[in-house]
């Protein structure tokens, strides 16, 4: 309609030396009664699309907040969870920590336990070989008075 309007006074005879043309006075009269027939239909129908988009929105922003929800909740299930495994590995490396030095401790301890295992044996070894030496000593002096004597003939 509006563009029969404009169409309608775009074609109208221009008067001379001045900006206003001659248009149909029943024609645009026919066009402006159309267009307000035509208008209150239209008005109704712009009003149910707008309901309808004003529906849509509320659904879609229902439905936003729901998926942004469930995004946050998923979110701080997931820090939960790496939280959870952070001190899960702080725990496992302060339980090698403890192992290692538990270890090491034990080593120590057997070492320490060896040498004096050793040093004991030692002691012993001492004594056994300073009674080898005493009784060697003495069969060497029991060897040397069984010896016939050489007499200078």
């Amino acid at each position: 309609m509006l563009e029969a309007l404009e169409q309608a006074v775009a074609q109208a005879r221009a008067m001379p030396m001045s900006s206003s043309v001659l248009v149909n006075r029943a024609e645009v009269m026919d066009l402006l009664a159309q267009a307000h027939a035509v208008l209150p239909t239209q008005l109704t129908e712009a009003d149910e699309v707008l309901a309808g988009a004003d529906q849509v929105l509320t659904e879609a922003r229902a439905e936003a907040e729901g998926i942004v929800t469930a995004a946050r909740r998923r979110a701080e299930e997931l820090v939960s969870t790496e939280q959870v495994v952070a001190a899960a590995e702080v725990r496992a490396r302060e339980i090698v920590a403890e192992a290692e030095s538990t270890a090491a401790s034990m080593r120590r301890e057997a070492d320490d336990y060896c040498d004096r295992r050793l040093a004991d044996f030692e002691i012993d070894l001492g004594k056994v070989v300073t009674q080898v030496q005493a009784g060697r000593a003495k069969l060497a002096g029991r060897l040397t008075e069984d010896r016939p004597r050489h007499s200078p003939s």
